[in-house]
């Protein structure tokens, strides 16, 4: 072996040996991080699901609070009632059918506003999408509170649409057409004027408008990378808007749209502050009830945790409903 192939092996073993402590000090590091990244999870999502799980088996102390206890008298009071056999009541579950229907009614709403806005998006200028983006990014920045406070003003019986209906002569007209009695039936009319609040369209207008900025988000990145030659190819073949539309623009979407409706549904599943101020109170959802029931006039927290778990479960199920259809649609034809 020559000189050169000496030094040539020395540095190969002298390069070794100090690459060994460095690669073991960035293992050391790497578990390091994967532990933190375990306890962060375990403290802020795990932890916190366990406690309302557990307190959800609680029991109501009257007058002092409540005790640890492990019992189902909280779930069999959301089905059935507190006082089943002798009576039964489906309060409850009727306010998980509103929290269904606000979060159905508004993500698909969302959607169907958000996808034409967004394509159109698309095929403005790198400048122009920039523009848009940064302004709903700023919407998003917004608390609810503040964009619930702005419907309703705009709402608002005394200085909103409907005080406005009625100095334009709008009002007059409905009622010389027959619509305002159509309104009526809605609920959307009082003998005199137009109102919105209480209302179902209130509530479903504001929650679609919080996560409308979301929906456009969202669907954004599949429609930026949708290939423009396509549309263009259908419509030199004679189809038409809709057409295109139905055959070439939605089934290269059709995964990102389920798994963004899914998301805003499950987003609006625990909205409070716009059921609040513009649901009827027999039209309550189940986040209504379980803040009532923590920490407003009832008191009753483990029957408050026991509505977060169905809430909870009734979400993933919606979530394991929308991974089905999201394999299914991925399945070639």
């Amino acid at each position: 072996m020559s000189v050169a192939d000496d030094l040539a092996y020395g540095a190969e073993k002298a390069a070794v040996a100090i690459a060994a402590p460095k690669a073991a000090v960035v293992g050391r590091v790497s578990l390091a991080v994967h532990v933190v990244l375990w306890a962060a999870v375990l403290a802020f999502c795990l932890v916190p699901l366990l406690l309302v799980l557990i307190i959800s088996f609680g029991h109501k102390v009257e007058g002092a609070g409540w005790e640890w206890a492990l019992t189902l008298e909280n779930y069999k009071r959301f089905f059935v009632g507190a006082n089943w056999p002798a009576e039964s009541t489906s309060l409850y579950l009727g306010q998980l059918y509103w929290s269904m229907r606000y979060a159905v009614s508004a993500a698909l709403l969302a959607i169907v506003t958000a996808l034409p806005f967004t394509y159109l998006m698309t095929r403005q200028s790198r400048r122009a999408q920039a523009v848009w983006l940064v302004f709903l990014l700023a919407t998003v920045s917004l608390s609810e509170v503040f964009s619930v406070m702005g419907w309703d003003i705009i709402l608002s019986n005394n200085s909103g649409l409907p005080m406005l209906f009625a100095a334009s002569g709008l009002t007059d007209w409905l009622k010389e057409t027959g619509w305002f009695d159509v309104l009526r039936d809605w609920g959307l009319a009082n003998p005199r004027n137009v109102k919105f609040k209480p209302s179902e369209v209130a509530t479903v207008l504001t929650l679609s408008y919080l996560v409308w900025p979301y929906a456009v988000i969202l669907l954004y990145p599949a429609l930026s990378r949708l290939d423009p030659s396509l549309a263009e190819a259908a419509r030199t073949m004679g189809a038409g808007p809709w057409t295109v539309a139905r055959t070439v623009i939605l089934p290269s979407v059709r995964l990102p749209l389920i798994g963004t409706t899914l998301l805003l549904f499950v987003f609006l599943l625990g909205a409070y502050v716009a059921i609040t101020v513009f649901a009827d109170p027999s039209q309550h959802t189940t986040a209504v009830s379980v803040y009532e029931h923590v920490r407003g006039s009832t008191l009753n927290a483990p029957f408050g945790a026991a509505q977060s778990v169905i809430l909870l479960v009734t979400a993933t199920a919606f979530l394991l409903l929308g991974q089905w259809l999201t394999r299914k649609a991925a399945r070639p034809s």
